[in-house]
C-alpha cells in the first residue's frame, strides 16, 4: 500500500468563496498520479513509449477545502481493461471525506500516437494499490 499524499494548498488555489476552486482539484489528482506512479514504476519509466493519457475524469464535491486545511489524497485502482484503467481518488481533511473522483486513463505511445495495451510492468504494479470498493 502507498500512503496517501498530502497536498499543499496554495493561496492561488483559493477562490472568492474562500475555498479551493473546483478547477484546482484536477491538478491535485494529477499530482497524486505522478506521486503514485513514481512509487509504482520508479523515476526511469519510459513515458514516451509506455505512457498514459487522460480520457475521462469526474468529481464529487462533498465539503469545501480551505487554505489552512491539511488535505490528504488516497488513490485506488478500479477497473483494468486491455488498454485502459480507472483510478479512484478520495480527499480527506481531518479524516473526513471532502471530495471523491475518478480518472480513466489509456495506455499510449506518444511516438506512434496511438493507444497500446497496458504494459505488463504497469499492470503488475497495480497490485500494490488498494482496490476500489464502490
Amino acid at each position: 500500500m502507498i500512503e496517501p499524499v498530502q497536498i499543499q494548498i496554495r493561496f492561488a488555489d483559493i477562490d472568492a468563496m474562500g475555498h479551493v476552486n473546483n478547477a484546482v482539484y484536477l491538478s491535485y489528482f494529477e499530482f497524486t498520479r505522478v506521486h503514485y506512479f513514481s512509487e509504482l514504476l520508479g523515476e526511469d519509466w519510459d513515458w514516451e513509449t509506455k505512457g498514459i493519457i487522460l480520457a475521462h475524469t469526474e468529481l464529487s464535491f462533498i465539503k469545501p477545502i480551505e487554505l489552512n486545511d491539511k488535505a490528504f489524497i488516497e488513490m485506488e485502482i478500479g477497473n483494468i481493461g486491455t488498454k485502459s484503467f480507472t483510478f479512484h481518488y478520495t480527499i480527506r481533511v481531518d479524516g473526513q471525506i471532502t471530495t471523491k473522483g475518478s480518472s480513466t486513463l489509456v495506455a499510449f505511445n506518444t511516438q506512434l500516437q496511438k493507444s497500446i495495451p497496458i504494459p505488463a510492468e504497469m499492470k503488475d504494479s497495480f497490485g500494490r494499490l488498494n482496490v476500489f470498493q464502490s
